[in-house]
C-alpha cells in the first residue's frame, strides 16, 4: 500500500512484528503450561504462585502491545532508496 508520499509499510518485516509473535507464542505455551500441567508441589516451591500462568499471561499482554505499537505507529519505508 503506497502513499503520496513515496512510502509504505515494512509490514511482516518490522521487528515489533517478529518480537511480537515469539513473545505471544511463549506466552501462550507458558499459560496452557501454567494452567493444565502445574503440579501443586511446583506451586508450593514457588511460594504458592503459579509463575506459568503469570508469567504467560505477562508474555501476552506485552505481545497485545507489541501488536497495538506496530497498528498505531507503522514503520514506512521509502519505495526508492536515497540517493546523493
Amino acid at each position: 500500500m503506497a502513499t503520496e508520499s513515496g512510502s509504505h509499510r515494512a509490514g511482516v518485516f518490522d521487528v515489533r512484528t517478529v518480537i511480537a509473535l515469539l513473545m505471544g507464542v511463549y506466552g501462550a505455551v507458558t499459560t496452557v503450561m501454567g494452567i493444565g500441567f502445574t503440579s501443586e508441589a511446583e506451586i508450593a516451591k514457588s511460594a504458592g504462585v503459579n509463575i506459568n500462568l503469570w508469567a504467560g499471561l505477562g508474555m501476552l499482554v506485552f505481545a497485545a502491545l507489541f501488536v497495538l505499537w506496530v497498528k498505531v505507529r507503522p514503520l514506512r519505508v521509502p519505495e526508492e532508496p536515497e540517493q546523493e
